[in-house]
């Protein structure tokens, strides 16, 4: 079952819908039937996109540690 992203142009809201068989898809925000189908970027894989994803993904959970421990630091300091 393929995936679409589409717009509704009665609400202007941008979803990605399963399309199965000829079955017209509607908005999940308004219910409309009036949708544009938008063009999709492919997704790829391959060993220099992984480790891209990879080294943000790491960068992300150090950022996302470090806020936790501040807020660890800050919470000790007013509660003791």
């Amino acid at each position: 079952m393929p995936l679409y992203d589409f717009r509704c142009l009665t609400c202007d809201a941008e979803n990605e819908l399963l399309v199965r068989g000829s079955a017209p898809p509607a908005c999940p925000a308004c219910g409309g039937a009036n949708l544009e189908r938008l063009v999709s970027l492919p997704a790829i894989r391959s060993e220099t996109t992984r480790d891209v994803m990879m080294r943000g993904a790491k960068k992300r959970d150090a950022a996302q540690a470090k806020d936790r421990i501040n807020q660890q630091a800050a919470y000790e300091r007013n509660h003791d």
